[in-house]
């Protein structure tokens, strides 16, 4: 049974007496035989967490969190930072306007109830403007004292080089010897301003790549390095100096392609680097898809592989997921920092937003996300790590982690079901292997004359320029009656753009469940920027004004051939989850939207974004949904 109902359930006589003999049997184990006691449990806890306001309320947004427990003797407090963000919708000062905290700090301790304890800075540092933001806090200790790291947007000219802009990042670091303060920005401490990594110019004027979301470790030898940077530019490493106030230029490497992630997190674990790093928007609403990938590498430099051994500097950009959307109501499961509790178990905090309620209220011009903040199990499967076995964020009391020395955490792996294609709907599969198609399928806007044709051995679709997106609805979809029930669809899908170089921008071929041209699910392979991603979108008719329509989230890598699968499962509301393979045999599953795509949606095939390329379909395949018990891993 997932999860924990308060309810009391009842149970036999003979059932009951079990019990007692096995709490029994407990009780009597010595301690240090085989079955030992435990030390006693965790808290157990709901996301989101609680973060409460001593002066009244709960926090809703801890953007971007970064965890540390207390270093000091004595101090058995966790400590979170998180990025700067007004604490609730509450939070507004005498004309109402919202009050943004400058890395707002709460600490808690059982990691399960925090408190709100104050901000880092009581205003911007003078290296920046009095509005910056300051974003993505990372939390260190070395050597008697506690170092911050934060992105600065927007700093004085006198850094930046250019005045009037509106986005140029830089990285600095504060330092203090408590979690909770005073701190010292060190930046504005040195003369000139120094930050820890400069602003990264892009091109001439106002064109800085985007050095966010900074990532601190210390390698097996002692040397520290700092991640940072984001889609414009690319994820890099470099190394710092022994007093962590500065990283040294000429180190700089590339450790992710531009366009694909940000925010890099480094764990070290059986004889790895594991870098975690979260892809797609951020901040849409119900309708944000951003979720965490890893690769692993030997070197704390990389380069960084995903389970398929695809780098992540690859054009078709490598990355396993870690956590992505799973159908509940949490989206956007992102930017996530790892620990691990007293027990030996680890665990990741990240931020989500509630798809039933996303942003702080209307009418506020800002639409800014409640972006709280989720704690959730990581194992380690066969190497690679996944949140909760697979199962991904919670929404249901769960066993909480071990936070102090002699506690136990009670969690356990449990393994989510496998979804697998079962019998086949012969009557709705295709393996294209005649010269004209089928009587189920029929065109919405067919195509011109020679865009289409059917070889014999494939079907070839012309990419369009046209599109399903938001207003712009001029895409040809070839099209069959989706069966009643749950189901699997299948296809194996070519698209020849070059498989490197830039820019080819959203091209694109692959697979569409179709309720109309304003509600669908579509998966395919498609080209940005300097990338070939797989993506996961849905659309749809937003219930109210000023909702996004349009959300995408990204999975495994594609080939120059892909295999694409959407698996359906429920009713009204469904469940539409994603999986990609590059050989046919082994799968990556990602997002799962929610959907209502009406009463009649349609099975669909496009080929869009752009002319001049082709997509070659190999086959269609329908079928019904099969569970099966998932293997049991190899830690």
């Amino acid at each position: 049974m997932q999860g924990y109902s308060p309810r009391l359930r009842r149970v036999s006589s003979f059932q009951g007496l079990l019990a007692c003999l096995s709490i029994i049997g407990a009780l009597m184990t010595p301690m240090g035989a085989s079955g030992a006691q435990e030390g006693p449990r965790g808290k157990r806890y709901s996301n989101p967490l609680t973060i409460e306001i001593p002066t009244g309320g709960l926090v809703e947004i801890c953007a971007d969190p970064s965890v540390i427990h207390g270093q000091q003797r004595g101090d058995d407090y966790w400590y979170m930072f998180c990025t700067k963000d007004p604490l609730n919708d509450a939070d507004r000062d005498a004309s109402g306007a919202l009050k943004f905290h400058n890395i707002p700090i709460f600490k808690s301790i059982d990691l399960v109830s925090w408190t709100y304890v104050g901000d880092v800075f009581s205003e911007v540092p003078s290296w920046g403007d009095p509005t910056s933001g300051l974003w993505a806090p990372e939390i260190q200790y070395s050597e008697g004292q506690y170092y911050l790291y934060y992105v600065m947007i927007d700093p004085v000219a006198e850094v930046s080089g250019e005045a009037d802009c509106h986005f140029e990042p830089a990285i600095g670091v504060a330092t203090s010897p408590s979690p909770t303060g005073p701190w010292i920005d060190r930046v504005t401490d040195s003369q000139p301003p120094r930050p820890v990594i400069e602003l990264r110019r892009a091109g001439p004027g106002c064109n800085f790549y985007w050095t966010l979301d900074p990532e601190v470790i210390t390698a097996g030898d002692g040397q520290k390095y700092i991640y940072y940077g984001s889609y414009f530019g690319g994820i890099e490493v470099r190394r710092l100096y022994p007093d962590g106030l500065a990283a040294m230029a000429d180190t700089a490497l590339p450790v992710a392609i531009p366009n694909r992630y940000e925010n890099a997190d480094v764990v070290q674990h059986d004889g790895y680097y594991y870098l975690f790093a979260s892809a797609t928007n951020c901040c849409n609403g119900p309708l944000t898809g951003y979720s965490v990938f890893a690769g692993r590498s030997q070197s704390p430099i990389g380069p960084f592989v995903d389970r398929e051994g695809v780098s992540l500097l690859e054009s078709r950009v490598g990355g396993t997921p870690v956590i992505s959307l799973n159908g509940n109501r949490w989206v956007g499961p992102g930017h996530n920092t790892v620990f691990t509790d007293f027990s030996g178990q680890d665990w990741t905090i990240y931020h989500a937003i509630d798809r039933n309620d996303p942003y702080l209220s209307d009418p506020d011009p800002l639409r800014i996300n409640k972006r709280h903040a989720l704690l959730d199990p990581l194992d380690w499967i066969e190497g690679w790590p996944t949140v909760r076995g697979g199962k991904w964020a919670s929404d249901r009391p769960q066993a909480g982690p071990a936070a102090q020395v002699g506690e136990e955490s009670g969690y356990r792996t449990r393994l989510p079901l496998e979804r697998q294609p079962g019998r086949p709907i012969e009557r709705l599969s295709d393996e294209f292997d005649t010269l004209t198609l089928k009587p189920q399928w029929s065109w919405v806007r067919e195509p011109g004359a020679g865009s289409y044709r059917l070889t014999g051995e494939s079907f070839e679709f012309n990419t369009q320029a046209a599109d399903l997106f938001v207003d712009s609805n001029d895409a040809s979809v070839l099209t069959e009656v989706a069966p009643l029930g749950n189901y699997v669809v299948e296809a194996r899908v070519r698209l020849d753009v070059p498989p490197e170089g830039c820019c080819f921008n959203y091209a694109q071929a692959g697979l569409v469940i179709y309720g109309d041209d304003d509600r669908f699910v579509k998966l395919t392979h498609v080209s940005l920027w300097e990338t070939r991603q797989t993506e996961f979108a849905k659309e749809l008719i937003p219930s109210l004004p000023d909702y996004p329509r349009y959300g995408n989230t990204v999975l495994g890598p594609p080939d120059e051939w892909t295999y694409l699968r959407i698996v359906k499962e429920g009713l009204h509301d469904a469940r539409y989850t994603a999986y990609t393979s590059r050989d046919g045999v082994v799968w990556i599953r990602g997002g799962t939207w929610t959907h209502d795509l009406g009463p009649t949606p349609r099975i669909g095939l496009v080929s869009m974004g752009g002319s001049g390329f082709m997509a070659s379909f190999d086959y269609l395949h329908v079928s019904r949904l099969r569970y099966a018990l998932a293997p049991r891993p190899s830690q």
